[in-house]
């Protein structure tokens, strides 16, 4: 065995949704803050990221965490999340999944019954409170980077659907958040399929024809994900974020929870002090309370705690031999759907 480079994993998963945190092999990215190093991976050299998230070394399912020396004294650690399209700022269920591979593993002392873990991102610090018990940790809430809505009831027309409305918002990435009934479909596992390759398909559209732009942080522009949404009858929201190049989230998906309390207030159906639950496509739940108000350049926002619970399935290394082939991977269209 030769390998030119060996990474470690310890593989986790929220609520269905994988995030396998890399915590070893990867020393450090150019670049002084989390936004500087998000953008050398989106813009100078992307190499690590495809490597890790493209066949053979991966599949469509999932994501990789990388933890980074933070660039401020505040936090512990820097974060990215890395995902077959690009690098993103954040992701509430990969942050819970950072966090419980830092205190399960040592990498930070576990102290019961509360571990504070502060994660250094490109969208702003982001602080855990891990509930920890008999070595486990329970259940992580975080403290999410001010949501807003930067464009309400939008439209784009389409050929399929006809005129679709959409909220624009920012819930540590842009969304557009999309009532699912618009399309005819429900948020159900046996629609994951045609929930995916639709998703993809008005993310694509609404990206190539609206200008979205972080008032602040210009590594944060542009639209991440067409997430869809339906009330439950008990007040839930039923959420499905669909991700690039065509799968759906398992997990109900912390940044989009996070961005649908910023509709909510901006509808006048939340006010400080109000939870709400978000159920994913398979049944998994967060809880978002919304703790107060606050400013994003121009916009209203809101701040809230997303919370929820991972569990540690396995570690693994991950080696590159310099004679293989597939140096930077390869996807194909027959597993990962939507334009691989």
């Amino acid at each position: 065995m030769r390998w030119t480079r060996m990474l470690q994993t310890v593989d986790v998963h929220c609520a269905g949704e994988i995030g396998r945190v890399v915590t070893g092999g990867v020393l450090d990215l150019p670049g002084a803050t989390m936004a500087d190093k998000l953008a050398h991976i989106n813009e100078v050299d992307d190499s690590l990221r495809r490597l890790l998230c493209s066949e053979p070394r991966s599949g469509p399912a999932g994501s990789f965490v990388l933890l980074t020396p933070a660039t401020t004294p505040e936090a512990d650690t820097g974060f990215i999340v890395l995902q077959p399209d690009q690098a993103h700022a954040m992701s509430g269920s990969n942050a819970m999944c950072a966090v419980t591979a830092l205190l399960e593993t040592g990498m930070k002392q576990m102290i019961e019954p509360e571990t504070v873990v502060v994660l250094d991102t490109a969208a702003g610090l982001v602080r855990a409170v891990a509930q920890c018990e008999d070595a486990k940790v329970l259940r992580v809430t975080l403290d999410m980077p001010p949501s807003f809505v930067a464009q309400k009831a939008a439209r784009i027309d389409t050929d399929l659907w006809g005129s679709v409305a959409y909220d624009l918002c920012f819930g540590g990435v842009f969304y557009a958040l999309v009532d699912v009934d618009q399309l005819g479909l429900t948020i159900a596992p046996e629609n994951a399929r045609a929930l995916a390759t639709s998703g993809v398909a008005l993310r694509d559209r609404i990206a190539a024809t609206t200008a979205i732009l972080h008032p602040t942080t210009p590594a944060l522009n542009g639209l991440a994900y067409v997430m869809f949404r339906s009330d439950e009858p008990d007040g839930a929201i039923r959420t499905c974020t669909t991700l690039r190049p065509g799968r759906v989230d398992r997990s109900p998906c912390g940044t989009g929870s996070n961005a649908n309390v910023a509709v909510r207030y901006a509808e006048g159906r939340m006010k400080p002090g109000d939870v709400v639950v978000s159920r994913s496509i398979i049944g998994g739940e967060f809880i978002t309370e919304f703790i107060g108000e606050a400013r994003v350049g121009p916009y209203a926002a809101t701040r809230n705690r997303v919370s929820g619970q991972c569990w540690i399935y396995t570690m693994s290394q991950i080696g590159l031999d310099p004679s293989d082939p597939f140096q930077t991977g390869f996807m194909l269209s027959d597993t990962w759907g939507g334009t691989a």
